[in-house]
């Protein structure tokens, strides 16, 4: 377990308690009874939720259908219907694989995530740098940030967003962190950054989430379309020169993915902020990823609720 980048982490930011709803005890039971099931029985179990999900409630099926079309103008509607019902194959798989985080064991996780270019987290470790891990919705995340503290103990941090629901917040936490990830709620990332400049560490961020207003949004095209991003990650990476890498993650096969860094600003280059050359840069990053393996995006997310129209 852990170490001196968790203990510094949750110094600040105490993780969250069993303290929910009696009601919500029964759940707890039901995930933590799958958790320990093989991953087989864990995959049966996802292919009746893919077929509840898609055929039976149809979740979100309109908004999936809609985001689909617009990001692919160039498929027929046979082919989004197939990267629709691939969406769903892999929704279903994330969501046993997420309830596993409770009890797979590191040798498992190590068996069925492999990390390619890890070198470059190991030289700017050993140069005693704090470096930005960029990610997106893509893939099986949740399983990248545990796998990479097993590798760089002591080192991955991950900015999180708290859920509303206490049941929920304290779950998830739990999954995120059990493997060695420190989280750090999105709020407080800057005075996490400040408090602890200079730390050797990894900061994993989420970075395809959508703006809540245009005035705080960096516009590009993605996917054919106009799209907001966050610009956190070139303020805190020219603010506290640190090195920033892509997080790419690809589906080898069902349960087993692969983990890729490339680099996308060494700390030291002097960048024009007003271009945001990172967030411009992990954009085509997530498009190269997006058309790889279309299904494999997470369709069912409003991304481009925000209009460039209303700045």
């Amino acid at each position: 377990m852990p170490t001196h980048a968790v203990s510094a982490a949750t110094t600040h930011h105490p993780k969250p308690t069993r303290q929910f709803a009696w009601y919500f005890l029964p759940l707890e039971g039901l995930l933590m009874a799958l958790a320990y099931l093989p991953m087989p029985v864990l995959y049966l179990v996802s292919d009746f939720l893919r077929l509840l999900m898609q055929h039976g409630l149809k979740y979100r099926k309109k908004v999936i259908v809609s985001n689909l079309r617009n990001s692919f103008p160039e498929k027929s509607e046979a082919e989004i219907q197939q990267v629709a019902t691939g969406f769903y194959r892999h929704l279903s798989d994330l969501i046993v694989e997420i309830v596993k985080l409770a009890a797979i064991t590191p040798t498992e996780l190590n068996r069925r995530i492999t990390i390619v270019n890890g070198e470059l987290g190991d030289a700017y470790f050993a140069k005693g740098r704090t470096i930005m891990t960029l990610g997106s919705h893509f893939g099986n995340w949740e399983w990248v940030a545990p796998a990479a503290a097993m590798r760089w103990p002591g080192k991955v941090d991950a900015v999180y967003k708290p859920l509303s629901n206490k049941f929920f917040d304290y779950f998830v936490y739990r999954l995120r962190t059990r493997l060695g990830t420190a989280l750090i709620p999105m709020r407080e990332t800057m005075k996490d950054m400040e408090t602890r400049r200079g730390e050797v560490r990894s900061l994993s961020m989420l970075c395809d989430q959508s703006p809540s207003k245009s005035k705080y949004a960096y516009w590009t095209r993605l996917l054919h379309q106009d799209t907001a991003f966050l610009t956190g990650a070139d303020r805190l990476a020219v603010e506290y020169n640190c090195p920033v890498l892509y997080a790419s993650i690809q589906r080898a096969k069902r349960g087993h993915y692969t983990f890729t860094l490339h680099e996308i600003y060494d700390g030291n280059a002097t960048l024009n902020l007003a271009e945001h050359p990172i967030t411009e840069a992990f954009a085509r990053c997530i498009e190269r990823d997006i058309r790889q393996q279309p299904s494999d995006y997470l369709w069912s997310h409003r991304r481009w609720k925000l209009k460039r129209e209303e700045e």
